[in-house]
């Protein structure tokens, strides 16, 4: 797979007024106060020589602390607006995240301060209608949950 490649996963859960879909908020200083488009589905690079699928489970668990299971459905390949492709499968999955254990970055911190500080790469997950959702994720990623929304409906 190409460096530029992520691979992620939609998890949705069944609710009374429509389904929910579990997004994440990216932790470090630079999205601490950000939330409106800020949230993503959990995902990230596709390593050499390892399947879609397989990155897009790795990266869920990192990112919360727990496997994803269920039935795959892939989605439609989505480009966003800086050229990186996102693989994603949409999984029914009604999950606890009230403890999202997150792996951590690091990063210098404050800005030319010569000092590294440690930042989970999620700082808190969220199920959310699909109305809030769409205002909440990347803008680079609607076009996966609108495809979702799109399938969950038929």
């Amino acid at each position: 797979m190409a460096s530029e490649t992520s691979a992620g996963v939609l998890a949705y859960r069944r609710g009374a007024a429509g389904p929910e879909f579990l997004l994440v908020h990216p932790g470090g200083p630079f999205w601490a106060k950000k939330d409106e488009a800020a949230w993503s589905i959990p995902k990230g690079l596709v390593e050499e020589g390892e399947a879609g699928w397989a990155a897009a489970q790795r990266e869920f668990a990192e990112e919360l602390g727990q496997p994803i299971s269920g039935d795959p459905r892939p989605l439609r390949p989505c480009r966003t607006p800086g050229g990186k492709l996102i693989l994603a499968w949409l999984v029914e999955a009604d999950l606890d995240i009230a403890q999202v254990r997150s792996n951590s970055f690091e990063m210098e911190w404050p800005p030319r301060s010569g000092r590294r500080a440690s930042f989970p790469e999620v700082d808190r997950a969220g199920w959310f209608d699909a109305e809030t959702a769409l205002a909440k994720i990347h803008k680079g990623q609607q076009p996966i949950l609108r495809e979702a929304v799109e399938r969950l409906s038929r």
